[in-house]
């Protein structure tokens, strides 16, 4: 078993397709496992035999998934494709895809009734 923190709050959490992990999801969410609506982090093993060539084995990787269902799939990306994501998302490049601010109240008053 792993855990799952907001950086405020960890709780135990069993994600079935990577055992073990322990999850990170962003402060502004909450761990109530009713209210699941974040994607999740965690720092991964190492490569070891990944099938592509860009990828070497002892590469640090970090696993990504979504919190509503702990047997959703996991991907697994390097740090230094993270870290370019990462880059893209401050940059404002993906903001074409952020809830507006009508979807998050409409998602709060769900979540509250």
């Amino acid at each position: 078993m792993g855990t799952l923190t907001n950086g405020k709050t960890t709780i135990p959490y069993a994600q079935h397709t990577a055992p073990g992990l322990n999850w990170r999801k962003a402060g502004r969410t909450d761990l109530d496992p009713i209210l699941k609506e974040c994607v999740i982090l965690a720092a991964a093993p190492d490569a070891k035999g990944h099938p592509h060539h860009s990828i070497p084995d002892g590469t640090r990787m970090i696993a990504i998934s979504d919190d509503k269902d702990p047997k959703s799939p996991v991907l697994l990306m390097s740090r230094l494709e993270i870290s370019k994501f990462f880059d893209g998302v401050i940059a404002g490049e993906f903001d074409e895809f952020r809830a507006s601010e009508d979807d998050l109240q409409a998602a709060s008053a769900s979540a509250t009734a």
